[in-house]
């Protein structure tokens, strides 16, 4: 994997600016790898195809996952999990090992004390952040992430047809009610309202 500080150039240069999500998101992302045994799955073709990272947080830090790890919505490599918690799980899907780092409550609160010249309370984050050890700035749960096929990269592997609306619904995303297949919106409600 590249060295830190170049990580964290191009991945403000992806994300549009630097900030202190960016830093956790790199760290994190670096950790992670190292954690279930990968060396540079951006660049690396072999390592991107046994990865999937789920991010818990659609923030700063999920940017730095992705431009570091190369994994991708598109390529089902990358999992969003709406729990707003500054966390993500790599699981590396030929081992089947997995680890969730979640960013510490205490990282924050230790910001004045790694960085105390820093006025700036932003610039004073990136900096601190830069030099904390991943046990301060991380809390590290090995866990077991059982993952249906249906879910693994590669092409859909199954399609049916929402009884409401009449919308495809792939990967075995469909709910049945009353033996009948629905799309989430019909059978649970939408994010958005048809006008």
């Amino acid at each position: 994997m590249k060295p830190f500080e170049e990580l964290l150039s191009g991945s403000a240069k992806y994300h549009g600016h630097l900030c202190s999500g960016q830093v956790i998101g790199v760290r994190m992302a670096m950790l992670g790898c190292r954690l279930i045994g990968l060396k540079d799955p951006a660049a690396i073709r072999e390592e991107i195809k046994k990865l999937i990272i789920y991010v818990e947080m659609d923030r700063c830090a999920a940017d730095a996952l992705a431009f570091v790890t190369g994994v991708k919505l598109g390529r089902r490599s990358l999992k969003f999990m709406d729990y707003g918690i500054m966390a993500a799980t790599f699981l590396n899907l030929e081992t089947g090992e997995a680890f969730r780092i979640i960013s510490t409550e205490e990282s924050r609160e230790l910001v004045s004390a790694y960085a105390p010249g820093v006025q700036d309370r932003v610039a004073q984050e990136i900096e601190a952040y830069k030099k904390m050890s991943d046990d301060i700035l991380f809390s590290i749960q090995k866990v077991d992430v059982p993952i249906s096929e249906y879910d693994l990269p590669g092409r859909s592997k199954k399609k049916t047809t929402c009884s409401g609306c009449g919308q495809v619904v792939r990967d075995n995303k469909e709910v049945i009610i009353e033996g009948r297949p629905y799309c989430k919106p019909c059978a649970h409600g939408a994010y958005f309202r048809l006008i």
